[in-house]
């Protein structure tokens, strides 16, 4: 197995309208990191299109500091392809995701630098608590995670953030995986890492500000969570059609039943009936069928860039 040196880090922060936070993580971790062995490092800050003066506070940090690079974003793109941008712009040998509004606290940053170090090659967190979150939104979580690892072939953890460290042998291969929809979780996951260790965190309120994930964002990150890793809805389709068609003969046996022992039946209402059920069953099928296919091509025919915009750093 091919050995890379443990002292250096890139560490990924992903920004949108997080003015009042910039500097204070920044100080953050800029405490955190003088505490151990690593001797090169950057923080990375992705500017997600931000509307507010986040560009600004962090092009300031970068004029002070050579150690802050940022990558500018020209609209916003979201959450995932900024963890993508931050990925293929990262330049050391371990990079660490985290978010910007403080509820990933950048002391667990001296942890998983320590347990890379110590020979794990990815290093994930676990949410105990989250102080941010009302419990009829932990309620709805858990039944989003149980939803999804129902209906997709691949496996997500529940509270398990992108608060995380990856090791330069899986950030090669990740950056190789181009699909236009992403979610970071599933595509680690689907890799199959054995070599990760676990850090279990409570998570504080934000430092600043107000969550930019409504209900919408979540429901549309949900829905792509599971359309990505999985094709089972198709399929699921193409069952409900094969039981309606089971159903359509059930219910053909009756009509024609009806219609020898009930004088009363009105006159081409079997036809009908039998006609419709029939092919309504058979149009689900065929629907089914195709959707295996599409769905596969849908996953794979797009290739527009997935974001564009600039790095800066300190010449």
């Amino acid at each position: 197995m091919e050995r890379y040196d443990k002292k250096s880090v890139s560490i990924v922060i992903s920004a949108y309208n997080e003015e009042g936070n910039i500097e204070k993580i920044y100080e953050e971790l800029t405490k955190i990191i003088k505490q151990t062995s690593i001797t090169q490092y950057e923080i990375l800050f992705v500017n997600d299109g931000s509307s507010d003066k986040t560009f600004e506070i962090c092009k300031k940090l970068m004029q002070q500091d050579k150690s802050i690079k940022i990558f500018d974003f020209e609209r916003n793109f979201g959450h995932e392809i900024a963890m993508t941008a931050g990925l293929d712009n990262a330049i050391y040998e371990a990079v660490i995701f985290m978010d910007c509004d403080m509820q990933h606290p950048p002391y667990i940053a001296k942890e998983m630098i320590e347990h890379w170090q110590s020979g794990f090659d990815v290093v994930l967190t676990k949410i105990k608590t989250n102080k941010q979150k009302s419990f009829i939104r932990n309620v709805v979580v858990k039944f989003y995670y149980y939803i999804l690892n129902l209906l997709s072939d691949v496996k997500i953890p529940h509270s398990t953030p992108d608060f995380r460290l990856i090791s330069k042998r899986y950030i090669d291969i990740l950056k190789t995986m181009d699909e236009q929809e992403r979610m970071f979780r599933g595509m680690l996951n689907w890799l199959g890492v054995k070599n990760a260790k676990i850090i279990e965190f409570n998570a504080p309120k934000r430092f600043s500000g107000a969550t930019h994930y409504n209900f919408k964002s979540s429901l549309k990150l949900a829905i792509n969570s599971i359309i990505q890793f999985s094709i089972k809805p198709l399929r699921f389709a193409m069952y409900l059609g094969i039981c309606s068609a089971l159903i359509a003969i059930l219910l053909s046996i009756y009509v024609v039943f009806e219609y020898f022992t009930n004088a009363k039946v009105v006159n081409g209402y079997t036809s009908i009936v039998m006609l419709i059920l029939f092919f309504s069953s058979v149009q689900l099928i065929i629907l089914g069928i195709f959707g295996e296919y599409l769905g596969r091509i849908h996953l794979e025919v797009k290739k527009r860039p997935l974001y564009f915009g600039q790095k800066w750093e300190q010449k």
